[in-house]
C-alpha cells in the first residue's frame, strides 16, 4: 500500500516539475538592448529562452520576428544567468540548444522562443 501511495505522489508531482520557472525568473535590463535572465536553481535552458522571449515581447515591445541573440557563451556557468542581446555582432554564435534548420547564428526569433519553450503557459500562439 505504501508503494502505491508513493507512486501516486510521484505521478502527481510530475506536472509540477515540468512547469517553467517563469514566475520566478527575473530579467534585468542593461544598456544597448542587452538583458540578463538571472540564475534560478531549478530552471532549464529552455526556461531561460522562454523568459527572454517573453521579456522581448512584453517589456521591449518587439515583434515576433525580432531576433534575440545569446551573448554569454554556453555552457552556462554554475550560479550564473544567461545574457542576451539584440545585436548580432555581440552574439556568442550558438544558442546552446540543438536547433535543426533556420539560422545558426546564436539567435532565435521572439516567436520561436515563446512558442517553443513557454509550452506550459496559456499564451496566444502566432
Amino acid at each position: 500500500m505504501r508503494i502505491l501511495i508513493l507512486l501516486a505522489a510521484m505521478i502527481a508531482a510530475v506536472p509540477a516539475l515540468a512547469l517553467p520557472m517563469l514566475h520566478q525568473m527575473q530579467v534585468t535590463s542593461e544598456d544597448g538592448g542587452d538583458f540578463t535572465v538571472q540564475y534560478h536553481a531549478q530552471a532549464r535552458l529552455t526556461d531561460y529562452w522562454c523568459a527572454a522571449g517573453l521579456y522581448a515581447r512584453r517589456d521591449l515591445g518587439l515583434s515576433d520576428r525580432a531576433r534575440i541573440y545569446r551573448q554569454s557563451p554556453p555552457p552556462r556557468g554554475a550560479g550564473q544567468g544567461i545574457r542576451f542581446t539584440l545585436d548580432a555582432a555581440r552574439s556568442a554564435g550558438t544558442t546552446g540548444i540543438t536547433i535543426f534548420g533556420g539560422r545558426q547564428d546564436g539567435s532565435m526569433s521572439v516567436a520561436v522562443a515563446v512558442n517553443s519553450f513557454c509550452y506550459d503557459l496559456d499564451l496566444p500562439r502566432f
